[in-house]
């Protein structure tokens, strides 16, 4: 019996237990040993992580993919893990040393610090996990991996051994991103540009040799003057082309710094001279390097100013009381010397003018801390060598991306990829398998042991060595993900089984920190091993579907500071995890961002108890599935008619499944369950249900049951809990349903067993656009009797289907009564229903002329409306500065707005005819 409501919170982690302990996910099931592979890796949430929405989206449509694949009798592996997350994890066990008042990292030490990380780990880490499950992600959890576990992080030290000897890995002193916080270097996508409202300085360096001549520069950071080796000019600049080879006095330290000539000045910006600091910005460090420049770098890596002892400052300078003043800035934090520094330059009389300035500053995104150019020996990755390949797999189809357009960003970040900083200055990761001499020779081996094998060769005797405390960037472990998780280095059988996997289903703003990546390395790595195959086999994935992302209901962006993160274990607590998953599925539009409201989760929670309502009155009413029952059997028309329904639905949301087009399959599938199934179908059959001796009562029992049992296997993918139960509950089953067949249903014509049937969905589908419009045309009139109903030039066929179905007619769409005629009445209301016309005759029932009053009252105000949204869209200055949810807000407003102006043409237009 099923209970009277369906209540998630009690059903939920029931079912979920039930389908672990029957391992209903594994892969590598015996009966399937024979089937077509189907493989997906989840992109590794943090071990630090707990479910966002982003998340929530994200593993809800890879889990309706694996879903959909295991029904359809694949060899299913959804691939699961989590990252060890360097620099959050870090953060993590350091903020909880600080909170307990217990030793912080140094004065623990590398290993006992690493010891409090892994146990936060096994105590704390991994929460996602439980809550992914709680979403109802159908991982193979058996084979669950870390990238710190001992098999992942054989592979990353095999990587990186491999790629050195082949020189794809080198050292190298080079002007990385500092995050002066954490004291470590961090890619360029780990940098955020933060809007700031700072300062133009116009600084007068004294020419040399020239009394009472200077050259005026610009700058938003006046402390790094101190590391000024050069200024720069535009060759072709008049203004400047007198003082190209001189030198400027740097004022406040005294060193001679060249003019040089240098196309990266732009005369039309600033003064058209620009300071050049090669050891504290990226565009100088180029022009350093074109010019010979020498690098001076002023800080250390705390971003605290390093002069006194600092050779490369003091080179070349002569003494004087302005650098001992300079010199008393030692140990200074950088924001606090710019302030020093001004006012030092504006007490010589060396600032022209200082101006309000908006610009962009880097930040790191992990700390928050203003992102410092600085020079360091780091360890790089030649990634424009590892891109090419990964750019041909793309190109030539051996990967695609969905939506289409995100190739062309793919394309042009790898076109123009830079080497990539592997090294990170951190404790937490994996440690670079690099030894160091004492005269510096480096040795790069699988471990120490191999490391002082090689030196020993080298020097003929061993030597101590000493290994590089730097470990990798995070994002280097995960991007072998796709063949580490599978056994590599080993020639493993889920890795020659599941490898290349079948999609990545990600979102849009990892692409460059995650997508490339793992391109890159499957590409090179699974070359090498397979060298027999081709690049298709090579690639670590053949899909790559990329989502939006989930945004408030306004359109905003979700964050903290904004207080509008909705959290999905919330919504799962108050709707259930079905309503959440239909929700996500409904939006995902493939390019367009979600706009979740709680109400939109309420409403497909009224949905899943539909679904619930419609099986007990299924129950209640004997509806019982028949072995032997066949749909291609079936002889009453409502019967015949919901077996093509179902069959076309089944078809319609195979093929957007398989198009990645999730919001076409859950729409079909709630208009099919919904309207067709519930409000249609179940109306119908109630007549023929409740007549205890009715010729059809039978069949249509049996119908019933066979179009709900479909039903639940259509919507499981997307609905796992409720359908799951409901399978269960409504008949004795050995098979759970999550392992049951999809429906595969033909209704090719060609097909002897067709499910097609033309002539009940002409008839049904005519008495439904039949009702449907009486219906419409009542609301939009505010007709609240009964009206007749009268048929023009009806042919035989169509009398033939009023008289069968004149009972529903009368009461579903309220009508009086039916009649048939060759002309249309006086004072009717026309419309077509599946090509013929129709009259409903409502001279007396409303006031015609005061009908068409309120029309034209309510066409002037859409109209007024549309007009002020197109001038709002038409204001450039109003799209400039409104916020992008503003914007798509009024775009939204005019869809509204057209739409309803479309129906009130139509009104106006059938009340003209009935004039």
């Amino acid at each position: 019996m099923i209970e009277k409501t369906y209540r998630p919170s009690e059903v939920e982690a029931r079912i979920y237990a039930t389908w672990e302990s029957a391992g209903a996910f594994r892969c590598g099931r015996p009966e399937r040993a024979g089937a077509r592979p189907y493989c997906i890796v989840i992109p590794p949430p943090n071990v630090t992580g707990t479910l966002h929405m982003g998340h929530a989206l994200n593993n809800t449509l890879q889990d309706i993919l694996v879903r959909f694949e295991r029904m359809r009798g694949r060899d299913v592996l959804w691939q699961p893990g989590m990252d060890h997350a360097g620099i959050a994890t870090q953060m993590v066990v350091e903020r909880q040393l600080m909170e307990r008042q217990e030793p912080d990292r140094r004065t623990l030490g590398r290993a006992e610090f690493i010891k409090r990380v892994w146990a936060w780990k096994e105590e704390s880490g991994g929460a996602i996990t439980r809550q992914l499950k709680r979403l109802g992600a159908s991982c193979d959890w058996s084979r669950e991996r870390f990238t710190m576990d001992e098999g992942l992080s054989r592979a990353v030290i095999k990587v990186f051994v491999e790629l050195y000897k082949a020189g794809l890995i080198y050292k190298d002193k080079r002007l990385v991103n500092w995050d002066p916080k954490l004291r470590t270097a961090i890619s360029d996508l780990e940098v955020q540009q933060v809007e700031v409202k700072g300062h133009l300085w116009y600084f007068k360096y004294p020419i040399e040799g020239l009394e009472n001549t200077f050259i005026t520069l610009a700058t938003t950071r006046p402390e790094t003057m101190l590391g000024d080796t050069a200024v720069a000019v535009h060759p072709e600049d008049e203004r400047y082309r007198h003082l190209i080879g001189r030198h400027a006095v740097l004022p406040l330290v005294g060193r001679r710094i060249p003019i040089v000539a240098d196309e990266y000045s732009d005369p039309e910006k600033g003064t058209g001279a620009v300071k050049v600091t090669p050891a504290h910005d990226f565009n100088d460090f180029e022009v350093g390097k074109r010019h010979a420049l020498p690098l001076v770098s002023i800080f250390t890596a705390d971003a605290i100013l390093d002069l006194k002892n600092n050779a490369a400052f003091l080179h070349d300078v002569p003494a004087s009381a302005d650098l001992d003043e300079t010199l008393a800035l030692e140990g200074c934090d950088r924001f606090e010397a710019r302030k020093v520094v001004v006012a030092r330059m504006e007490a010589k009389g060396l600032i022209e003018k200082i101006e309000p300035h908006v610009h962009m500053v880097p930040h790191a995104d992990r700390s928050a801390a203003v992102v410092e150019p600085f020079l360091t020996d780091q360890w790089f990755a030649d990634a424009k060598t590892l891109a090419k390949p990964a750019i041909e797999a793309v190109r030539r189809g051996r990967t695609t991306f969905v939506p289409k357009n995100w190739e062309k960003t793919y394309f042009d970040w790898m076109e123009n990829i830079q080497p990539w900083t592997i090294s990170r200055q951190l404790w937490w990761g994996h440690q670079i398998p690099a030894w160091y001499a004492e005269d510096g020779k480096v040795f790069v081996a699988m471990n120490e042991a191999e490391a002082k094998a090689e030196a020993a060769r080298h020097y003929g005797h061993d030597v101590p060595l000493r290994r590089d405390e730097d470990v990798l960037d995070t994002w280097f472990s995960s991007a072998l993900w796709p063949f580490s998780t599978l056994g590599w280095p080993d020639q493993t059988p889920e890795l020659k089984r599941f490898y290349p996997t079948d999609v990545l289903v990600t979102g849009f703003d990892i692409i460059f920190f995650w997508v490339a990546r793992m391109m890159m390395m499957g590409i090179h790595f699974m070359k090498k091993d397979r060298p027999a195959e081709s690049l298709s086999e090579w690639v670590p994935f053949r899909n790559v579907y990329i989502h939006a992302l989930v945004r408030d209901e306004r359109g905003a962006k979700m964050s903290k500071s904004k207080g509008n993160v909705i959290d999905p274990l919330h919504l799962i607590d108050d709707y259930g995890a079905d309503a959440l998953r239909f929700t996500l599925a409904a939006m995902a539009a493939q390019g367009r961002d979600i706009k979740l409201a709680t109400s939109r989760v309420e409403g497909y929670r009224n949905f899943a108890t539909k679904l619930w309502n419609a099986a007990r009155f299924a129950e209640v009413n004997g509806c019982k599935a028949d072995p032997s029952f066949d749909p291609l059997s079936v002889r009453e028309t409502i019967n015949r008619w919901i077996v093509h329904e179902t069959a076309n639905a089944a078809g319609v949301i195979t093929v957007v499944i398989e198009t990645y087009r999730f919001n076409d399959a859950a729409s079909m599938a709630y208009a099919f369950v919904w309207n067709i199934y519930c409000d249609w179908y179940l109306e119908l059959a109630k007549p023929v249900l409740l007549d205890p001796a009715g010729p059809g009562r039978d069949e249509t029992r049996a119908t019933v049951a066979w179009t709900r049992d479909q039903i639940l296997k259509l919507l499981h993918p997307f609905m796992p809990f409720i359908t799951e139960e409901l399978w269960a509950v409504t008949e004795s089953r050995e098979a759970l349903l999550t392992l049951t067949s999809w429906p595969n249903l033909s209704t090719a014509f060609e097909d002897p067993r067709s499910f097609s049937d033309a002539g009940a969905e002409a008839e049904i589908g005519w008495l439904i656009e039949l009702i449907a419009a009486i219906r419409s045309i009542r609301a939009e009139m505010k007709i609240s009797g009964e009206i007749p109903v009268v048929l023009i030039g009806a042919g035989e066929y169509t009398k033939k289907h009023a008289r069968t179905w004149a009972d529903f007619i009368r009461r579903l769409a309220r009508v009086s009564e039916i009649s048939f005629a060759e002309t249309v009445p006086d004072g009717s209301v026309q419309f077509v229903a599946r090509g013929e016309l129709v009259a409903l005759p409502l001279r007396g029932v409303i006031d015609l002329a005061a009908e068409r009053a309120r029309l034209e009252k309510e066409m002037a105000k859409v109209k007024g409306d549309i007009a002020r949204v197109d001038a709002k869209l038409a204001n450039a200055d109003f799209l400039k500065r409104a916020p992008e949810e503003v914007v798509e807000g009024e775009r939204e407003k005019r869809e509204e707005a057209e739409a309803r102006r479309v129906k009130i043409v139509e009104a106006l237009a059938r009340l003209a005819r009935a004039s």
